[in-house]
């Protein structure tokens, strides 16, 4: 009898451990935050895609617990906007972040 509560006690504490490895922490995703992310992300690129003014952009989307940020270019800076606009929409968006950049412009901080 001893040795089953032993072997159960081993098999709770392997799960345990199992479990914890898979646990978001402040620098990680869990596995259900990343498959999450993934979701946003689609979902951004999908509403992207499907709006006509921007359908045709460079841009590319990333997401990291709810952040999306999105990067690559743009004819205007009105599309820019309307493509933060537009990933704000999604449902599970916390913020997003426009690295994006205008096409023919030059950047005053390259050197």
């Amino acid at each position: 009898m001893q040795l089953i509560k032993k072997i159960l006690a081993l098999l709770m504490l392997s799960v345990t451990l199992s479990t914890a490895a898979c646990a978001g922490s402040g620098t990680q995703q869990s596995t259900g935050q990343y498959i999450d992310d993934g979701v946003i992300s689609t979902k951004v690129k999908a509403a992207i895609f499907n709006d006509p003014s921007l359908k045709l952009m460079e841009i590319n989307v990333v997401t990291y617990k709810g952040e999306v940020q999105l990067s690559g270019f743009v004819g205007s800076v009105t599309q820019a906007e309307h493509a933060v606009d537009v990933a704000k929409l999604i449902n599970g968006v916390t913020s997003v972040k426009n690295d994006m950049r205008v096409k023919g412009t030059i950047n005053p901080f390259y050197k």
